[in-house]
């Protein structure tokens, strides 16, 4: 009879173990529960790196994320629809743009604020946009020659 308790007694502790586990990981990885939000969307020239799911960050917080992800069709833009925390007000003329966490991170849709009294309000799109920059673009650009200096080459003088 021991025994049982002993078992019933250390399943119990895993389980409570999982569930801190569970919790704590909902907890780091920004999982919410349903709070209030609303839509916004933009279009992208290049979406590169960002996927449903990828965070939407206002001043480096997390403020939404990446609802959904489309080609459109007729401007072979990428556009992308996002929801943003029901509480945070963006300013009408605010701009998105796909950020990078560094050299090896990923990519977020960064917004922008601007100055407008008047605010976003859902379903609303953002028209001012910067598309994420290729690092594998600029390092081509950069060993081909254009380095940076107005397209002279690297190796003409003027």
């Amino acid at each position: 009879m021991s025994e049982n308790v002993t078992e019933v007694l250390v399943g119990g502790v895993v389980l409570a173990a999982a569930a801190g586990f569970f919790a704590y990981a909902a907890q780091v990885g920004g999982y919410q529960t349903g709070g209030d939000s609303y839509r916004l969307s933009a279009s992208f020239r290049s979406a590169d790196g960002i996927a449903v799911g990828t965070d939407v960050r206002l001043a480096g917080v997390r403020v939404g994320s990446v609802t959904d992800l489309t080609l459109n069709a007729e401007t072979y833009r990428a556009d992308v629809g996002f929801s943003v925390l029901g509480d945070i007000a963006v300013p009408s003329d605010s701009a998105a743009a796909i950020s990078s966490e560094g050299l090896l991170g990923g990519n977020f849709v960064e917004l922008l604020p601007g100055g407008s009294f008047e605010y976003l309000a859902a379903d609303d799109e953002i028209y001012d946009t910067q598309s994420s920059v290729s690092l594998v673009t600029l390092l081509l650009r950069y060993v081909g020659g254009d380095g940076g200096n107005g397209g002279t080459g690297a190796g003409n003088s003027e």
